[in-house]
């Protein structure tokens, strides 16, 4: 089986399509998403309504929980409050209500996954895995094989081995088999906001029959994007980070 997994996406619809029409040439056969469908980007409905569509096993990122007032949003910052904010007054009720039933973490024991927006140390806190040290703190808790999480928009592979109880960080690119590991970290970067300075959309595909494992980039249309941020009246600070991928 070949299992899709799709970082932030953001309300980032041109960034989406691109990535699902990549990762369909792929042969995928099961999609997986880390969060933060919405936020930030102008496009939140079209977005969920395609996340919907994949049939995705899906958890809850904060911008997500902020949007239907599940967390508060004191510590975002005023560009992405403003997004919130203007998030609310486009959703449906039926997105409302997705977004309000989505876990904060899910594990898939038959495909010995587990998913989870940041850590799976207190996940409803939505902590960062942003070092070894936080990728060791949140394997503790992980029961499966893999681990696929987001939240920082940066792609990272933690790999702990049989033999060996520390955790080696994988550099770019991203590629490696996951036979003979007890547990991996997988941050798949972001869809639709990536801030690695690589402005290209970020996804993973991991092949459970070879137990091959790459995080890949793929283009997309980013002026359409941030014309669309800046007619929605949304802070063009959005739409600037986007061509840069910070």
């Amino acid at each position: 089986m070949r299992i899709g997994i799709l970082g932030d996406i953001h309300s980032n619809l041109e960034a989406l399509t691109a990535v699902v029409r990549a990762m369909r040439a792929e042969g995928v056969d099961h999609w997986v998403q880390v969060g933060d469908i919405v936020g930030y980007g102008p496009d939140p409905c079209e977005c969920l309504d395609i996340v919907r569509e994949l049939e995705a096993t899906v958890c809850m990122g904060n911008h997500d929980a902020a949007v239907v007032r599940l967390l508060e949003t004191d510590y975002f910052n005023a560009y992405a409050r403003m997004a919130i904010e203007w998030t609310q007054t486009q959703l449906r009720m039926r997105d409302l209500a997705y977004l309000r039933n989505l876990p904060v973490s899910v594990i898939r024991r038959d495909l010995d996954y587990t998913v989870v927006h940041g850590s799976l140390h207190m996940p409803e806190q939505f902590g960062y895995v942003l070092t070894t040290v936080e990728a060791i703190e949140s394997m503790r808790h992980q029961e499966t094989l893999m681990c696929f999480v987001g939240h920082s928009h940066v792609p990272a592979i933690y790999v702990m081995s049989d033999d060996d109880p520390s955790i080696r960080a994988v550099t770019p690119p991203f590629e490696l088999n996951t036979r003979g590991a007890a547990r991996i970290l997988v941050n798949v970067g972001s869809v639709g906001q990536p801030r690695d300075e690589n402005r290209e959309a970020a996804y993973a595909i991991w092949d459970t029959d070879t137990g091959e494992l790459a995080i890949r980039r793929t283009p997309y249309d980013i002026q359409r994007v941030q014309d669309k941020i800046r007619a929605a009246g949304l802070p063009s600070v959005l739409a600037d980070r986007l061509a840069i991928g910070v």
